[in-house]
């Protein structure tokens, strides 16, 4: 068994195209995986 959280991201399609949320959603994975990066991201 290994730790395992699910992340949705819902948003309007007509004004956020899809590339910009797969980035965000992979940003905020990894601020999860390595939050001192929050403290050390300039």
């Amino acid at each position: 068994i290994r730790p395992m959280m699910y992340v949705a991201l819902s948003y309007d399609h007509r004004i956020v195209d899809g590339r910009e949320a797969v980035q965000f959603l992979v940003r905020v994975k990894q601020l999860v995986e390595e939050p001192e990066a929050l403290l050390l991201d300039g």
